[in-house]
C-alpha cells in the first residue's frame, strides 16, 4: 500500500503531533513524580530545614534518617505496620480462596442454583449495603474490635468474582471433558486444571485484593479501638490532626517536625505496594481483559 493510499490513522506522526504527545507525556510525568519527590524529600529533611522551606522539601540538603528512627522507637507505626501486614496477607488469601471456587462454581453449566446465586452476587454489587446496616451486623456477629471486621465484610469482591468467572469460563470445554473423562473430580479439575491455566487472572486479582486490604482505614475507624489501628489509619490521623511522634519511654513530643513525620509515614505505607506491583505489571492485559471480554 503506498504512502498516499494509507489510511489517515496509519500514517506517520507529523513532528508537531510527536512533540505535543512528548510535552504531554513529560507533564504527565511531572505531576505523578514531582509530588512523591516532594513527599520523600520533606520525609528525609532535617526539622530546621523544614521550617525554613515552609513545611515542604523539595531536595534536602543535609538528609536525615530522625523521622523514620523516631517512628520505628515509638512502636505506634511499627504494630499498626504489623497490622497492616498481618490483615492484608489472610484477607487476600482468604477472599483469594473464597473468590477462586465462587467463581468456578459459577462458571460451570448446569450447576444447580448457579443462576439464582449469581443474581443474588450481582444485587450487592448493585445495591451495596449502608454504613448503618453494616455496622450492626458487625455488632451481632461479634467481631468488634476484632481484625476479622477488616476482612469477613469485604471477604468477596463483586468484580474480582466477575473477572475470575469469565476467565474460566475463556478456558476450552475440551479440557474440562479430557479432565473428566480420566476420572477428576470438580477439586482436581480446579486444582490441576483451572488454577494453572490463570496465573494470570489470579495475580491481577490477587494484587486488587491486596491493594484494598492494605489501604483501607475507614472500616477500623469503625470498628477497631484504636490500640489496634492498621497503618493507614494511623498515618490519617497524622495527617488529619497534623501531630507529630511521642516518645514511647517518657511521653514527650519529638523533636522531629510533624510534617516529616506524616510524610515519613506515607513513605512507609506507599513502598510496599510499590515494591510489588512492578512484578505483577506483565499480567494485568491478559488477566483483566481476558476475564471482562469473556463475561
Amino acid at each position: 500500500m503506498s504512502a498516499s493510499a494509507r489510511p489517515g490513522w496509519m500514517e506517520k506522526p507529523r513532528p508537531l503531533t510527536q512533540t505535543a504527545k512528548a510535552l504531554a507525556l513529560a507533564a504527565v510525568v511531572l505531576l505523578v513524580c514531582v509530588p512523591f519527590l516532594v513527599i520523600v524529600s520533606t520525609s528525609l529533611a532535617s526539622t530546621q530545614e523544614v521550617v525554613d522551606n515552609g513545611g515542604w522539601v523539595l531536595w534536602p540538603t543535609e538528609p536525615t534518617l530522625d523521622a523514620y528512627r523516631d517512628i520505628f522507637d515509638g512502636g505506634i507505626v511499627t504494630h499498626a505496620l504489623g497490622v497492616s501486614a498481618g490483615v492484608t496477607v489472610a484477607g487476600t488469601l482468604l477472599s483469594l480462596a473464597c473468590t477462586v471456587t465462587l467463581a468456578y462454581a459459577l462458571s460451570r453449566p448446569g450447576v444447580f442454583g448457579g443462576k439464582p446465586v449469581l443474581l443474588l452476587v450481582l444485587f450487592t454489587f448493585l445495591f451495596p449495603p449502608g454504613m448503618i446496616p453494616s455496622f450492626l451486623l458487625v455488632k451481632e456477629l461479634g467481631l468488634l474490635d476484632s481484625y476479622a471486621s477488616l476482612v469477613l465484610p469485604v471477604l468477596v469482591n463483586v468484580f474480582n468474582l466477575v473477572v475470575l468467572r469469565g476467565f474460566f469460563q475463556s478456558i476450552p470445554e475440551e479440557l474440562y471433558e479430557a479432565a473428566r473423562l480420566d476420572g477428576a473430580g470438580d477439586w482436581r479439575v480446579l486444582v490441576s486444571v483451572v488454577l494453572p491455566l490463570s496465573k494470570a487472572a489470579l495475580a491481577v486479582v490477587g494484587l486488587f485484593y491486596a491493594v484494598a486490604y492494605w489501604n483501607s482505614w475507614f472500616y477500623a475507624s469503625l470498628y477497631l479501638e484504636s490500640d489496634h489501628w492498621p497503618l493507614q489509619q494511623v498515618l490519617r490521623t497524622y495527617v488529619v490532626a497534623g501531630a507529630g511522634l511521642t516518645d514511647a519511654t517518657t511521653g514527650e513530643a519529638t523533636v522531629t517536625a510533624p510534617q516529616t513525620v506524616q510524610m515519613a509515614v506515607l513513605v512507609i505505607a506507599t513502598v510496599p505496594i510499590l515494591l510489588v506491583y512492578p512484578f505483577l505489571q506483565k499480567y494485568f492485559t491478559k488477566g483483566v481483559l481476558t476475564g471482562a471480554i469473556k463475561s
